[in-house]
């Protein structure tokens, strides 16, 4: 009986081998249940707000438009003034009171 149990102590694939085997095969099991609980994490995070998923919806998207066509109607198109941001090496503050500057002489 010892002699046996001495034997198997002995073999290298009882030794090694196994445990290796126990390793990977847990450890994608493992792994799949980790992964899980990523992608779980992602679609909880990844719920549309109920007023953008009404805009993306191509159903409601009419409604939608019709919305929009209306504020565009509200407003005057016909009187509109073409103004020039600033350029990035201009001085953004200078350049609105420049503009407020000529919009007043103007009018």
């Amino acid at each position: 009986m010892w002699n046996q149990l001495s034997h198997l102590h002995k073999n290298k694939t009882l030794k090694y081998g196994i445990p290796m085997l126990l390793l990977v095969v847990g450890g994608s099991f493992g792994l799949r249940e980790f992964t899980q609980i990523r992608y779980d994490a992602q679609k909880i995070r990844k719920k549309l707000d109920p007023v953008l998923e009404a805009k993306i919806n191509p159903e409601k998207q009419s409604v939608i438009l019709e919305e929009e066509y209306e504020k565009l109607r509200e407003k005057n198109l016909d009187t509109w003034k073409n103004i020039r941001g600033p350029r990035p090496w201009e001085d953004s503050k200078e350049y609105q009171e420049e503009q407020r500057a000529r919009l007043n002489k103007g009018a």
